[in-house]
């Protein structure tokens, strides 16, 4: 097949009202894409020479998605939805104006797909073999159906004794005997170019909801005495469509039991697919390990030999070889090859750990830089921040990088040792191999190899509890402890100051 003779045509106009939502139906995502998305990237993978996806409900939210996705589309607005058949003829008549004005596409030829907007699972080969088929027949019209037990409620396939088509009937027209019929059309179809814009103006309305049915055409072939033909497909999940929210978890788990299932065969070990949630965009390598409750969204890529999880969700990140991320909520951001992640750490958009690095438990991180060897393991937030190689930042650290205003950067050298519970005010830099006391506020800049310690002497007060908090529990168990009771307010024993 020629794709400089193919023309593909998404509907994507109706208002999805059983979705009951203020968001367009074929906006919806699953597996990280809108369900327009999967289509569009299927349509592509036939390399048209045109593609035209008719719009209408909603199309201030539906066009620019769709021309961000493929800027090369043609949009035709449907303004009434008045069937398939008018749909069709929208978009014929889009691409005329089209050409005239410089957009892709000049007359139609070859062969022309309707495709529709809100089938997820249906695959680039699946559109390329339906369309080899039906040019190698030559027919006028060709039919994507399927084989299925339960054909309630689809338009059913009728052949004659020879297989030939003779016509697609509705549920609601069938016989009882056409009822039994399981081969179904899942209302993808294929057409002559040259067929279908002479047939377009004589499909019409008399039927019992006043629309225009493109699968009229088939007896229009039918009377001209042109082949009809209907290819069922071997996978026909791919040509299900969304009309309600059960219908968009049902496809939405069918497409990720999929691509859970394909990654295992490529060499990844998943412990749980059942728990285990992977967008369509996801790249992993082999043996990556994922544990159960892992969600990989967007366009996360993990190497080889990382384990993931449990209980992780990672959006739009990249993890390096042989790192292990346990119990962490990351978005745009990169884990160093053997870093360390977790367990209950938030990784903020900005986030770069170094090979080797880690960041520990209920740690958050944003905008920050972590050097290789690097490790903040404790109960801190690091924000706005450069951290060299082979630092440690203490237990309770706070990066306080905003001074209600603006934000700013702190910058910590290679090497350096901080201790527990230390708030660096920004902007302020630590040099290579300094240091910092416990308790530490750090508003000025510490030179490289200094020491730095904020804290005064300790103050003890003997005999606080037993005259202030006399009665009390507190009270009670210094005294039954042997708590001396002399001490004046202001008696203080002082200890030396450590620094």
């Amino acid at each position: 097949m020629s794709s400089s003779n193919l023309t593909v045509i998404v509907l994507a106009a109706g208002g999805g009202t059983r979705m009951r939502s203020k968001t367009m139906k074929v906006l919806h995502p699953i597996g990280g894409r809108s369900m327009i998305g999967h289509v569009l990237a299927a349509v592509q993978a036939m390399q048209p020479e045109r593609v035209v996806a008719v719009v209408g409900h909603q199309r201030d939210q539906v066009g620019p998605h769709i021309t961000q996705l493929m800027p090369g589309a043609v949009l035709a607005v449907q303004d009434e939805q008045q069937g398939t058949g008018h749909a069709v003829r929208v978009a014929v008549e889009a691409l005329t104006v089209g050409a005239s004005e410089g957009q892709p596409g000049t007359a139609m030829r070859g062969t022309v797909v309707v495709a529709y907007g809100d089938t997820p699972l249906l695959t680039g080969d699946s559109l390329r073999s339906f369309a080899a088929e039906h040019e190698a027949a030559q027919c006028a019209v060709s039919i994507l159906s399927g084989i299925v037990a339960r054909p309630f409620g689809y338009g059913r396939v009728v052949r004659d004794e020879d297989g030939d088509v003779l016509a697609i009937v509705e549920e609601k027209d069938a016989t009882p005997q056409q009822r039994e019929i399981a081969e179904i059309n899942s209302g993808i179809l294929a057409f002559d170019a040259e067929f279908l814009v002479e047939a377009l103006p004589r499909i019409g309305n008399d039927n019992a909801n006043g629309e225009y049915y493109l699968t009229d055409t088939v007896q229009l072939a039918r009377d001209a005495g042109l082949t009809v033909g209907a290819y069922p497909i071997d996978d026909v999940m791919q040509t299900e469509g969304v009309n309600d929210r059960v219908q968009l978890a049902a496809l939405a788990r069918e497409h990720n039991d999929r691509i859970v299932t394909r990654w295992m065969r490529e060499g990844v070990t998943i412990v749980d697919p059942t728990t285990t949630w992977i967008d369509s965009d996801v790249v992993l390598e082999r043996d990556v390990t994922i544990l159960p409750g892992t969600q990989l969204l967007g366009v996360t890529v993990v190497a080889e030999d990382a384990v993931i999880g449990p209980d992780t969700t990672l959006k739009d990140c990249e993890v390096g070889a042989g790192a292990r991320v346990v119990r962490v909520h990351g978005e745009l951001a990169v884990v160093g090859a053997s870093a360390e992640v977790g367990p209950f750490s938030y990784l903020r958009p900005g986030t770069r750990l170094g090979s080797g690095g880690k960041i520990g438990g209920f740690v958050e991180t944003k905008n920050a830089v972590i050097g290789d060897g690097a490790k903040v393991p404790h109960l801190s937030y690091v924000g706005d921040a450069d951290i060299g190689e082979g630092t440690n930042i203490g237990a309770g650290t706070i990066f306080a990088n905003y001074d209600g205003v603006a934000k700013h950067r702190t910058r910590i050298g290679k090497h350096a040792k901080t201790a527990s519970n230390n708030t660096f005010v920004a902007p302020v830099e630590v040099g290579d191999g300094a240091a910092t006391g416990a308790g530490t506020v750090v508003r000025r800049d510490v030179p490289a190899g200094a020491l730095a310690v904020s804290a005064g002497p300790q103050r003890t007060i003997m005999g606080w509890a037993l005259r202030r908090r006399a009665g009390t529990p507190q009270a009670e168990a210094a005294e039954a402890a042997g708590a001396p009771r002399d001490g004046e307010p202001g008696e203080a024993s002082h200890d030396a100051d450590p620094g």
